[in-house]
């Protein structure tokens, strides 16, 4: 990996050590070897790792920079989880919890925690069986796993309770908010991607039932 990676990544992140960038860049490699074995992510991702996995995980450090109690729903391949892991390692006291019930992912997470010394505990259980587990993290981030209507249901016990959600959802996430605002009402802050110019991150935060229900 060449400067220009460890620019953009901080470019993304915000300040990140050359030992993270080179805890991130052994990550890399060990994702690609148990991605050909368990299917991780898409194929068609395999060749772009760094920017379309990594780089767009990094980003919401840069979001929440003085947050230290996280939650990840739906780890899998550890974006934006473990990736999380690593930059959370830079913050004297933050943590991450990784919620995955596949159990080869969750063999997976543990394996990169294990290996990098991470910040980071793996819950393998269904989202729903994981609240009491992770009482009150400041941040519930998710990625890929559900449209918003659901991933609110899904991070309501955290987020009716002060937690922030950040969703990373692509170009037709209005819809997405629309739906959303007919069983939810919420605060909503629309951050602009960092990799994907029709990309955003949604940052969620006073999540209450809407009044007409």
């Amino acid at each position: 990996m060449s400067a220009a990676s460890w620019a953009n990544l901080q470019a993304a992140a915000g300040p990140v050590s050359r030992e993270t960038f080179d805890r991130l860049v052994a990550f890399e490699a060990v994702f690609q070897k148990w991605n050909r074995r368990i299917n991780l992510a898409a194929q068609s991702t395999q060749d772009d790792v760094w920017r379309r996995h990594i780089l767009d995980s990094a980003q919401l450090a840069r979001i929440k920079p003085e947050a230290k109690r996280w939650v990840d729903l739906g780890s899998g391949g550890g974006f934006p989880g473990l990736v999380l892991a690593f930059l959370l390692a830079e913050r004297e006291g933050a943590s991450i919890d990784l919620v995955e019930s596949n159990r080869k992912k969750a063999s997976f997470l543990q394996t990169v925690v294990g290996k990098f010394n991470l910040p980071a505990k793996v819950i393998a259980r269904r989202i729903d069986d994981s609240y009491p587990l992770v009482p009150a993290p400041q941040i519930v981030t998710a990625r890929a796993l559900a449209s918003l209507p659901d991933l609110l249901d899904l991070a309501a016990p955290w987020l009716t309770k002060g937690s922030h959600g950040l969703f990373h959802k692509g170009r037709d996430y209005r819809a997405e908010v629309a739906e959303s605002a007919q069983r939810w009402s919420f605060d909503l802050v629309e951050h602009a991607s960092a990799t994907d110019a029709q990309g955003v991150i949604l940052e969620v935060s006073d999540l209450r039932p809407h009044p007409g229900l």
